[in-house]
């Protein structure tokens, strides 16, 4: 990207952002190739500041389920902005929005409003405290929950105090969260479980119904919160909450990203037992409010629920599913396919560096498709079976590259 607006704008970031972009979307992680810039994007596609177009498999890494700038999402946005978006209080949108969640989300009696996923994670676990009057959280080893000292992946600037009261367990493994309750004994607070095991980099696994009912029942047993970080899925696996489709009502559930296609928000819904719990706790933000975003969240999910988007998004993963499969047999380089179809994720066997992941996702952005070769990705409503041929075109260009690249030396 010599030479790119691209390059400038990067350049022009290291003088003023420390590392020149913080955090996920630092796309010096990526292939060469990748941008860091992004102008515009529309439906299923993604244009950078560069003019280059992209069918969008990250989806602005999960907010956008309906497409970009979804003309019903925005319209609604903009009928609330035009009568005001950051006011005293909330608008007449919040209610409206929380008779909708506690309608679609069957465990959902009530529901509490935030900005992002880490808002959303730390209520959830603080009103786990409150309502118990205990403090030891149960977390999955290398789960993600957000970014602040008690679940962030990085220690740095992390005190051993900030994680004091946190206990780790093994994702699916029955035994293993057992022997963390044992440790916590009659000071569990809560368990906090990912709608499914999506550790960066690694296999995605969906929870065993087994593990998924015996996580309730320790929380039935014990008097603990059981809360499902439905944050990164939420809306894509199924729109009453991912643990819908292994029969588990949560009594907490955090989401955000897809809630209103773009628009920044996040939610807490909870069971009545922890009604009282949730209103005795101190949370708030000056932005949690935003009246705009309540609006597009109404539309956006009146919109998954009419147009049956989780089916959808379903189909065409499947497809996409089986595509890149019959392309791993055809160039004889096998891959990983796990997790939900709806949220893909693709890493090829015997790459522990990830060198032949870097080079498949490398050439299919170079034909436009935007792929990711660590992350799961994401299907969005505006996904069509054109947008999957032009993604399996480009990842035949993938295969090829991949087939390229030579061993790994010990």
């Amino acid at each position: 990207m010599t030479n790119s607006r691209d390059s400038s704008l990067r350049e022009r970031a290291r003088a003023v952002v420390p590392g020149g972009m913080w955090g996920h979307m630092n796309a010096v992680a990526l292939p060469e190739g990748y941008p860091q810039f992004f102008a515009r994007g529309a439906g299923s596609r993604l244009w950078d500041v560069d003019g280059h177009e992209y069918v969008d498999f990250m989806c602005s890494w999960g907010p956008i389920i309906l497409g970009h700038h979804h003309p019903e999402v925005d319209a609604a946005a903009r009928r609330q902005w035009d009568q005001g978006d950051c006011l005293n209080g909330p608008s007449e949108a919040m209610v409206e929005l929380a008779e909708t969640f506690v309608e679609i989300v069957p465990h959902a009696d009530w529901v509490q409003f935030q900005k992002n996923g880490t808002d959303a994670t730390t209520t959830a676990v603080t009103i786990a405290r409150s309502g118990t009057k205990r403090r030891k959280i149960l977390v999955a080893k290398g789960a993600y929950h957000g970014a602040v000292p008690w679940c962030s992946p990085s220690l740095v600037g992390v005190t051993t105090e900030d994680r004091a009261h946190i206990i780790t367990y093994i994702y699916n493994d029955i035994a293993s969260l057992e022997a963390a309750v044992m440790e916590a004994g009659d000071d569990l607070a809560g368990i906090i479980v990912s709608a499914f095991q999506h550790d960066y980099g690694q296999d995605q696994h969906l929870p065993t119904v087994s593990f998924a009912q015996a996580a309730r029942a320790i929380c039935d047993r014990t008097g603990a919160a059981l809360i499902v970080d439905d944050v990164r899925a939420g809306f894509r696996l199924s729109l009453g909450g991912s643990w819908e489709t292994v029969g588990v009502k949560p009594d907490l559930s955090a989401w955000s990203k897809a809630i209103a296609n773009g628009f920044t928000l996040a939610a807490v819904t909870g069971n009545n037992r922890f009604r009282d719990a949730t209103s005795s706790i101190f949370t708030t933000g000056s932005f949690w409010c935003s009246a705009m975003s309540m609006a597009a969240a109404v539309a956006t999910l009146t919109v998954l629920r009419r147009d049956d988007g989780v089916g959808h998004m379903t189909r065409l993963g499947q497809s996409l599913r089986d595509g890149l499969a019959g392309l791993s047999q055809q160039y004889s380089m096998p891959i990983r396919q796990t997790g939900p179809v709806q949220m893909p994720m693709v890493l090829f066997d015997d790459d522990a560096d990830h060198r032949k992941g870097f080079a498949f996702c490398a050439a299919a952005i170079q034909q436009g498709v935007y792929f990711h070769p660590l992350h799961n990705m994401f299907l969005s409503a505006a996904h069509t079976a054109e947008d999957i041929a032009r993604a399996l075109d480009a990842a035949e260009h993938g295969f090829k590259a991949a087939r390229a690249v030579a061993p790994a030396h010990d």
